[in-house]
């Protein structure tokens, strides 16, 4: 993690991989077929965010192998650890950088996506810090906009778009806080 307790994109995918893992047992095979469909239509193809993260797992003893029926350990089956529970509750809980980047799209995403496995304090509390960024991230805009010096060009024509998604995503974080809360 950075100092800022936000995630780096290695730990992205771990918690992607943990939290596949916490919903159901998969080979190993399975499990980096899902990281790779994930993270593709998230952010792209990328190999950095899948080989080396997804391999560590076992090592780090966040996850482990259930024996096969047959004993055969040809398609190994793994399960989630009470350590990589403890990993993917850390990871679920981590901030998030300001601004939208790639990486921040993969990290809420995972946030949304694995949102059920944390207790209600604390899944109400990274809905208000998911909130509270795309909060911040419309002041920015905003202000940029209203800058004379600024909105020359095409700018303002994508200025005005990124804050109308910006809003869009402030008020439907309103309606998630609301309907969970």
């Amino acid at each position: 993690m950075y100092r800022d307790n936000t995630l780096v994109p290695r730990e992205a995918v771990r918690l992607l991989a943990l939290g596949l893992l916490a919903t159901r047992e998969m080979t190993y095979a399975q499990l980096a077929a899902e990281v790779r469909h994930f993270t593709t239509h998230v952010v792209g193809p990328s190999l950095d965010l899948v080989a080396s993260p997804v391999e560590l797992l076992k090592v780090e003893g966040l996850v482990t192998a259930v024996e096969d029926a047959d004993g055969s350990d040809e398609q190994e089956t793994l399960q989630i650890s009470e350590a990589g529970r403890a990993e993917l509750d850390l990871l679920l809980k981590s901030n998030v950088r300001p601004g939208i980047s790639d990486i921040n799209k993969l990290i809420i995403t995972l946030k949304m996506r694995f949102l059920h496995l944390l207790g209600p304090e604390d899944r109400d509390l990274q809905i208000e810090m998911v909130a509270e960024m795309f909060e911040r991230q419309l002041v920015r805009l905003t202000e940029l906009r209203a800058h004379p010096a600024e909105v020359g060009g095409c700018l303002k024509d994508w200025l005005d778009h990124e804050i109308a998604q910006t809003r869009e995503s402030v008020v439907w974080f309103e309606g998630l806080r609301a309907k969970i809360g």
